[in-house]
Formats: C-alpha cells, sequence, structure tokens
C-alpha cells in the first residue's frame, strides 16, 4: 500500500498522455519508474512483444479514450468486469488496467534479471479482452475520502486498545519511507489530475502505512490468540477500503471526463 501500484502509473501517466497533457517519453519514463524496461505483448495487430511508447500509440488508434485500474482481491473483484479469463489474471498479479472505449486490458507480469548482485526488474503487460460494463465496487472521490477517514479512525482506536506497537525499528522504517516518498512530490497522479484525487490516494497511503506497521510490527502487546484476531479482522476492511479509495483516486479524471 505504501508504493503505487505499476498499474496506477499506467493509468496516470497514460491518461496524461491521451489528453495531451505530456510527451510519450515522459509518460514512459514516468511508468517505467525504477524498473528496467516494460514491454506490452498480445497487443492487437503485434506479432510479438512492443515497447511501451508503441503500445500506447496504438491503443490511441484502437479507440482507447481513458485507462482505468482495478486492484482486485480474493473475493474483492475491485473495479474488474470481466471476462472470467481477464479477472483471474488479474487478480492473480492484484492489479489490472482497463481501457475505456477499446475494450482491451493490460495486466502486469514481473521478472527479475540480470546476474547476482545486478539483479533488475522487467515487466511485460498482458493486452486481453475485456467486458464492456461497469467496473466492480469502485466509489466515488468523496465516497472514498469519507470511508477512509472513518477507516483511519476506527482503526487506530482498535490497535490502540489492543496495544499494538507503534515504534522500533520496523515502525521507524516505514515511517520514513512514507516520508521519504511525500517529499518527492504530488507526482504520482500525473497532470490532470483533480486536487481532491491527490488529497484521496494520499490518505490511502497513510492508511496504508497503518496497516503496514500493524501488520509487521510483530504481534504488540496483543498477546492472546483472540487479540491478535481482532487485529486482523480489524485490519481487513480497512485495508479494502484503502484499495478502494485508491481505484477512485487513479479512475477519477476518467470519471471527470465522463468516459464510459
Amino acid at each position: 500500500m505504501l508504493s503505487e501500484p505499476r498499474s496506477g502509473r499506467l493509468a496516470a501517466w497514460g491518461n496524461a498522455l491521451l489528453a495531451g497533457l505530456v510527451s510519450p517519453d515522459d509518460a514512459v519514463l514516468a511508468i517505467v519508474g525504477e524498473d528496467a524496461v516494460h514491454r506490452v505483448e498480445g497487443l492487437p495487430g503485434e506479432a510479438a512483444p512492443v515497447g511501451l511508447t508503441l503500445a500506447l500509440g496504438r491503443l490511441r488508434t484502437l479507440g482507447a479514450s481513458g485507462l482505468r485500474i482495478a486492484l482486485p482481491a480474493p473475493g474483492h473483484p475491485l473495479g474488474l468486469s470481466g471476462p472470467p479469463e481477464f479477472n483471474a489474471r488479474a487478480l492473480d498479479a492484484e492489479e489490472a488496467v482497463i481501457c475505456e472505449g477499446a475494450a482491451l486490458g493490460l495486466v502486469p507480469e514481473v521478472y527479475e534479471a540480470g546476474p547476482a548482485g545486478d539483479v533488475h526488474i522487467e515487466v511485460v503487460w498482458h493486452c486481453l479482452a475485456v467486458r464492456e460494463a461497469p467496473p466492480a465496487d469502485v466509489p466515488s472521490l468523496g465516497e472514498a475520502e469519507r470511508e477512509l477517514a472513518e477507516a483511519l479512525r476506527d482503526a487506530t482506536a482498535v490497535l490502540a486498545r489492543l496495544d499494538v506497537a507503534g515504534s522500533g525499528p520496523v515502525a521507524e522504517a516505514a515511517v520514513d519511507a512514507y516520508r521519504a516518498r511525500a517529499e518527492r512530490g504530488r507526482e504520482v497522479l500525473a497532470p490532470g489530475y483533480p486536487p481532491r484525487a491527490v488529497r484521496v490516494l494520499e490518505l490511502a497511503q497513510r492508511v496504508g502505512l497503518l496497516i503496514s506497521v500493524a501488520s509487521e510490527n510483530g504481534p504488540g502487546g496483543a498477546v492472546s490468540a483472540s487479540e491478535i484476531a481482532a487485529r486482523a479482522e480489524a485490519l481487513r476492511p480497512v485495508e479494502r477500503t484503502a484499495r478502494r479509495a485508491q481505484v477512485a483516486a487513479y479512475n477519477s479524471v476518467v470519471e471527470e471526463r465522463g468516459v464510459r
């Protein structure tokens, strides 16, 4: 939850490119991030994998007018609309991008390449047919913002009651990672996104920080099995709410333009 999903970067900067707000080179640079290379496989009209620049241009000619994301989890097909084959692949990857207007979707597959000590990340986006239907369980920005505020308050109260540890090396590292990300600016969402989307995404990341600290910082003061189970139960809906908010933030520019 602390770092944006690859699907989020692809959708955000792809939307900025489709709107003419950034150049292809800048969009691809932002999408690839710290990875070595991204390619798209299965693109209509292409027999072999192609680079992102060509792929984004081809998607535009195929009718793509906007890019949405999906962040599904078992029992929660968040942002998906089918068919089952695409949903299954997206669920396995825990993320996907859906191209509005082109009936296509992209699911990332991540590889580690290179010798020990010099390993780099390569990503292949598998292009598949999708069903043109409303995405599952995606809230509006306003709904997401309200839900996150409530989830953060409720989870904090529950975790405090269970005396979950909030200090120590793991917690401090998580806080430092969040602060470092915040200090790098607001470019997780590309040009063209409304300010409210930035606020919602930042709050989702803050909630993700709470989840990471509570999950990774050991059992804290929850010394009994029932207390540990209660903490897990408290975090489950919070994590779901944070994922819903991320999807709402990344998809907001498409919703705002009225693309369906």
